[in-house]
């Protein structure tokens, strides 16, 4: 039985040093079912004046907050993991609901969230320093690693709890507070998992959130305060460099992870079978709407046809509907212009030589659904070659030979993470080096793991999320000279 989501349930309001609040103003902005287009919340449209609270309560707390024992923020981390964990069927209800996708990915997201919680539980009682002597003998040596202070936390839509919990978890383990504004289009998940975090005991003031229709006045607010030290923001290149701008007046420490073209590569050698399952996780995860979905299909010409025809049988066969019933694989995206773009980008390629193996249309409303789609024979001029979809099109293209590969994966402004599916160690270890990205999934469609570090380089971001560094990203070295 599906999980119902009860709208009377669910806190709206901004969560400031504390305290559930309604904007200063009294405004609300409206929360839209993809699915369905119906209205389902109001949440408290917070301005200036809400965000300049938040960053205040975050600077009353950092003292006091910096100076608790590593053992508290790991219990409160775990005691929120499991409180997660127990509240998986209404989360993932929530989540459907505002944002679409179906609800067993739903519950999936749900799982991964906690083991971040679970993880940086785990780190916080990990910090470690150094000590040692001089090379001359005159002194010692002393590294210690502090909490860098205030953090900005700005999250997107289309993983609202994993996002917040990717960037939340580790500010708790090392001692930072934070304010935290969530996307417009998905903030109820991720005011359910502040509720969560309330619970598990996390002390007021610790951690802010202000959701808000005018995202630049409140995260601007919070980066010239110059009271925060920290941005971590996850979402498009173009905010990003804005972000980096304003950050830059402050010398505030900057965590990006921004944009993605990635590149899905078989080569001639590769098990088509475990190819196309790879494409299918690759692409269809959330909608295609992932910053890790493969865009770019760069098969060997020997086996296109082989694998082009296995996936498009299988994209063909997936179920398209409203997330919330049971059995959906593929729910609609997150609102019309995300509709438009992707029915935009299709247009383009067909009219410009590609074939359609499967889909290309979108049936009527109500919701925002757009048909699973397989383009084969896609020119490398056609504008779906160099821009995120944010849909589920696979766009596929011919290549002839390893360079060529390389060269046409590394031909973009982007470096998230890139797929390459061989049978052959030497191909797959050349390519693992050769490839211009942060991560690279061997044989395998998907990359996001806690114990892992998630990030990528040229204009996908700046910084690492998980796994062992990610708590660092939160931290600032001390060096003490110690006269001897």
């Amino acid at each position: 039985m599906s999980p119902s989501f009860e709208s009377t349930s669910l806190r709206t309001e901004l969560f400031i040093d504390g305290m559930w609040q309604q904007a200063t103003n009294g405004a609300t902005f409206p929360v839209e079912n993809p699915a369905t287009n119906e209205i389902i919340a109001h949440v408290a449209d917070g301005g200036t004046e809400d965000a300049n609270r938040a960053i205040r309560a975050a600077e009353r707390a950092q003292k006091a907050w910096a100076t608790s024992t590593p053992r508290e923020r790991a219990d409160i981390l775990r005691r929120a993991f499991e409180l997660v964990i127990a509240g998986t069927d209404r989360l993932a209800a929530i989540m459907t609901a505002e944002m679409g996708k179906p609800l067993t990915e739903a519950r999936g997201e749900v799982a991964y969230g906690a083991e971040m919680l679970r993880w940086f539980s785990e780190e916080a009682i990990r910090i470690s320093g150094d000590h040692t002597t001089s090379v001359d003998g005159n002194s010692r040596i002393m590294i210690t690693k502090e909490p860098v202070g205030p953090c900005v936390l700005v999250t997107p839509w289309n993983f609202p709890l994993a996002m917040g919990a990717r960037k939340i978890a580790p500010a708790i383990a090392a001692g930072c507070t934070m304010v935290f504004k969530p996307a417009e289009l998905t903030p109820l998940t991720s005011l359910a998992l502040v509720e969560i975090f309330k619970e598990a005991g996390l002390p007021d003031g610790v951690l802010n959130v202000v959701t808000t229709s005018k995202a630049s006045n409140v995260v601007e607010n919070w980066t010239s305060s110059g009271i925060a030290r920290k941005i971590s923001f996850t979402g498009s290149t173009e905010v990003g460099k804005i972000l980096l701008r304003q950050a830059a007046d402050n010398v505030m420490r900057s965590s990006m992870e921004l944009g993605g073209n990635a590149p899905f590569i078989v080569m001639a050698d590769a098990d088509i079978e475990k190819a196309v399952e790879g494409a299918m996780k690759a692409k269809m995860r959330n909608m295609g709407e992932a910053c890790t979905a493969a865009n770019r299909f760069y098969v060997h010409r020997s086996v296109i046809d082989e694998f082009s025809g296995k996936f498009a049988k299988k994209i063909s066969e997936l179920r398209v509907g409203n997330g919330a019933l049971e059995g959906t694989d593929v729910g609609p995206l997150i609102e019309q212009k995300g509709l438009d773009k992707v029915q935009s980008l299709v247009t383009d390629a067909i009219e410009k030589g590609a074939r359609v193996l499967t889909g290309g249309s979108s049936p009527e409303g109500p919701g925002y659904f757009y048909t699973p789609t397989v383009l084969t024979d896609v020119p490398l001029n056609a504008n779906l070659m160099h821009t995120e979809i944010f849909g589920p099109v696979a766009a596929i293209t011919p290549f002839d030979s390893e360079d060529e590969a390389l060269r046409l994966a590394n031909n973009t402004e982007w470096g998230l993470v890139a797929y390459i599916f061989t049978e052959n160690v030497n191909t797959a270890l050349r390519f693992s080096a050769e490839l211009e990205v942060g991560m690279v999934g061997m044989n395998t469609g998907l990359v996001s793991n806690p114990a892992a570090p998630f990030g990528g380089i040229k204009q996908s971001g700046l910084g690492r999320e998980g796994g062992k560094i990610g708590i660092d990203e939160y931290l600032e070295i001390k060096y003490t000279a110690i006269q001897t």
